[in-house]
C-alpha cells in the first residue's frame, strides 16, 4: 500500500511539473488562474433576447514579409474583390452585411491601398482603423506619427470619425506585436511607458489589441470591457482595470474591449489536449462551430447588461496562407452558423458591427440604454464620411 501511495504521488508530481512547465512555456501563468475563477463564478442571467454583437478586426499588413509592391497589390486586390462577394451573401438581424475592420499599419501606408479599401468601406463592408508597429519610440515621435496618420486617413480617405464636440479625429487602435503600453519583456516593439495616456490624447477611443495569448503581453484581466489607467514610468498598466458597467462613467485613460480567451475542451490539439481559445482566426485556427459556441458562451458584456454579448475576433488578413479561410468556404460557414444558430429573433439576435459601432454600443450600455443595440451603432461617434469625402475629393 505504501509503495502504491508513493508511486501515485510521484506520478501526480510528475504530471504537475509537466503542467506547470506547459503553462510557463505558453505564457498561461498570467491569465489561467483568472480564467479558472471566471469558470467558477456564476454567470449573469440573460433575460429575454440575447443580442450577439460580432466584430472581426484585422491586423491588415500588405507588406508582411515582403518588399515587392506587386505582391502588396495582389493581397489588397484579392480582399477588395472577394470580400464583398462573400459578405453580400450574409446579413444580420438588421439587414447589415458582415463588417471587416481593417486596422492598417501606419508604417505600411500607401495611398493606393487605402483608396481601394475605402471603396469597399464606403459600400458598407467595413471600416478602417489604426495599427502600429514601432520600436524604441519616444512620446514626442509617437504623438506626431499617430496624429499625422489619423489626419491622413480622415482627410485623404474619409476614414475615422470625429469627436462631436472637439472635432478631433478619433480612432480605434491595435498595437503591433501585441506590445501595448510597453508590455513585452525588455520593452521590445514599443519603448513607451504610459502609452495609454498618449493614445487618449491623440484621439484613441478604444483599444482592441487583446487577447494575445501565448504572447507575454497577455494581461491577467481577461474576457472584459474595461477602463485602464496609465501610470507614468510604468508599463502594462492595462493588466488591471475597472469594468465598464451600466450607470457607470468613463475612468482612467482608455477603454479596452477584449476578445474571448480560455480553454476549449471540445477543440483538441493533435496530442489530445484542449486548444487555447485566443480569438485568432486563420487556416490553422478555423472558425469552427465549437469555437463560435465558446465565443457566445463566454458572454463578454458591459456589467449589468448581459443580454448584449460582445464577440471580437481577430486575424492577419494579408497573409496568403490564411486568405482562403478568411474569404472562402470557412468564412461562409462561420457566418452561416452565426445566422442559423444565433439569429432566430427570439432567443438570439445577431448584429454585425464595426469596431466603432461596438464601442458606441458599449457606451450606450454604460449610459443605461437597453433593448435592441442596433439603435446605438452611432451613439457617440458617427460613421466616417467615406463616400462624401471621396466624392468631394474627386
Amino acid at each position: 500500500m505504501t509503495w502504491l501511495l508513493i508511486t501515485g504521488l510521484a506520478a501526480f508530481l510528475f504530471v504537475l511539473v509537466l503542467f506547470v512547465t506547459a503553462v510557463k512555456k505558453k505564457n498561461m501563468d498570467s491569465w489561467l488562474w483568472p480564467y479558472v475563477k471566471q469558470l467558477l463564478t456564476p454567470k449573469a442571467k440573460v433575460q429575454g433576447t440575447q443580442h450577439i454583437l460580432f466584430c472581426f478586426v484585422d491586423h491588415f499588413e500588405p507588406q508582411w514579409r515582403n518588399d515587392d509592391l506587386d505582391i502588396e497589390r495582389a493581397r489588397v486586390d484579392r480582399w477588395v474583390k472577394d470580400y464583398p462577394l462573400m459578405a453580400q451573401q450574409h446579413v444580420d438581424a438588421d439587414g447589415c452585411h458582415p463588417k471587416h475592420c481593417f486596422f492598417y499599419p501606419e508604417e505600411e501606408y500607401r495611398y493606393e491601398h487605402l483608396e481601394k479599401l475605402s471603396d469597399i468601406c464606403a459600400k458598407g463592408f467595413g471600416e478602417i482603423e489604426i495599427h502600429l508597429h514601432h520600436e524604441d519610440d519616444t512620446p514626442e515621435n509617437f504623438t506626431k506619427v499617430i496624429s499625422d496618420f489619423a489626419a491622413t486617413l480622415h482627410q485623404d480617405h474619409g476614414a475615422l470619425p470625429v469627436h462631436p464636440t472637439t472635432g478631433q479625429v478619433q480612432y480605434a487602435f491595435i498595437h503591433g506585436n501585441w506590445a501595448l503600453d510597453n508590455s513585452l519583456p525588455g520593452g521590445i516593439h514599443c519603448g513607451i511607458n504610459n502609452e495609454l495616456k498618449l493614445l487618449r490624447e491623440t484621439g484613441c477611443y478604444v483599444d482592441m489589441t487583446l487577447p494575445c495569448a501565448p504572447s507575454a503581453a497577455q494581461t491577467s484581466k481577461i474576457n472584459a470591457i474595461y477602463y485602464a489607467q496609465g501610470r507614468d514610468g510604468k508599463s502594462k498598466s492595462h493588466n488591471t482595470g475597472v469594468d465598464v458597467k451600466v450607470g457607470g462613467k468613463a475612468s482612467g485613460d482608455l477603454m479596452l474591449i477584449q476578445g474571448p480567451i480560455g480553454l476549449n475542451f471540445k477543440w483538441k490539439t493533435a496530442s489530445g489536449m484542449p486548444h487555447i481559445e485566443n480569438a485568432d482566426v486563420r487556416r490553422t485556427a478555423p472558425p469552427l462551430p465549437i469555437r463560435i459556441d465558446q465565443w457566445v458562451n463566454t458572454n463578454i458584456h458591459v456589467q449589468g447588461r448581459p443580454e448584449w454579448t460582445f464577440i471580437k475576433v481577430h486575424t492577419h488578413g494579408a497573409q496568403e496562407e490564411d486568405m482562403e479561410t478568411l474569404l472562402g468556404q470557412p468564412r461562409h460557414d462561420m457566418h452561416t452558423y452565426l445566422e442559423t444558430h444565433f439569429n432566430d429573433g427570439e432567443k438570439y439576435a445577431l448584429h454585425y458591427v464595426s469596431a466603432r459601432e461596438m464601442y458606441n454600443i458599449a457606451k450606450a450600455a454604460e449610459a443605461g440604454k437597453s433593448g435592441n443595440p442596433n439603435a446605438y451603432r452611432d451613439f457617440e461617434l458617427a460613421r466616417p464620411p467615406f463616400k462624401l469625402m471621396r466624392e468631394a475629393a474627386r
